[in-house]
């Protein structure tokens, strides 16, 4: 099992962590697991060529879910986070072979951050 470690920059953003991951697989074929040790953000696998679709995503999600409703009590300001959060998920299974991930063409595997800037941990496991 490996634990890779990501900074965001911003409160929300969608981090393209496919590279990263590929550094970590084995030469052979297998699945990749990844699953993030947070509350706060998620993980996703979607397209990667135009950013247009993150910030979309980012956009839809924020105005679904604002930051500050009158009935959230977690006391932190954070319980739109949490929702995001649960709403993308917090894992993603991906095949790969030959070292790579088997994407699509257009596909990248993403970390979401909802409650940045923070590190975030993923953990990778292949089987």
């Amino acid at each position: 099992m490996i634990t890779l470690k990501f900074d965001s920059s911003r409160r929300e953003e969608m981090i393209d962590i496919t590279r990263e991951i590929e550094d970590k697989l084995p030469d052979g074929d297998g699945v990749c697991v990844l699953f993030v040790q947070h509350t706060t953000c998620g993980l996703t696998v979607n397209e990667n060529a135009d950013p247009d679709v993150q910030s979309d995503m980012l956009g839809l999600l924020q105005r679904l879910i604002p930051q500050y409703v009158e009935h959230f009590k977690h006391g932190e300001e954070n319980s739109d986070a949490h929702i995001k959060s649960s709403l993308v998920g917090s894992s993603a299974t991906v095949p790969f072979e030959k070292g790579k991930l088997v994407l699509g063409r257009w596909q990248g595997v993403y970390l979401c951050e909802f409650d940045g800037p923070r590190m975030r941990k993923v953990v990778m496991k292949t089987i």
